[in-house]
């Protein structure tokens, strides 16, 4: 949710700057994509790779302008999504990553202490 609203706010700032600025957009979401798979609970680990995407559109609504009502909106999304991708991909990838560093090491860790309980 946090992210959600993050990336909404920078999408709305994004859409005020000359030409979008798809740069410092996919620049903040790649920084929202670490944060958001370095904070989540350890019980939600796998969200994070899957809220970031959604996030990420949801601050492509706020960028992309007005259009002409529902249709012209979903155009800009949809195009937004298509030519902006490359950001995309590379936040949702460094989510899933971080993720998987941070799951291995909590079951390490678990193994660890079960040794030592056990042992």
């Amino acid at each position: 949710m946090f992210s959600s609203l993050l990336m909404a706010a920078f999408g709305g700032l994004s859409g005020l700057l000359p030409g979008g600025a798809p740069g410092f957009y996919g620049s903040v979401f790649v920084l929202v994509c670490a944060a958001a798979a370095l904070w989540v609970r350890p019980a939600e680990l796998f969200a994070a790779p899957v809220a970031v995407p959604l996030a990420y559109t949801v601050g492509q609504l706020c960028a992309g302008g007005p259009g002409d009502g529902v249709t012209g909106m979903l155009q800009n999304l949809f195009t937004s999504l298509a030519l902006h991708a490359v950001w995309l991909y590379a936040g949702t990838l460094l989510a899933v990553l971080l993720v998987l560093v941070r799951k291995t090491v909590l079951m390490v860790r678990r193994r660890r202490q079960r040794r030592l309980t056990s042992g």
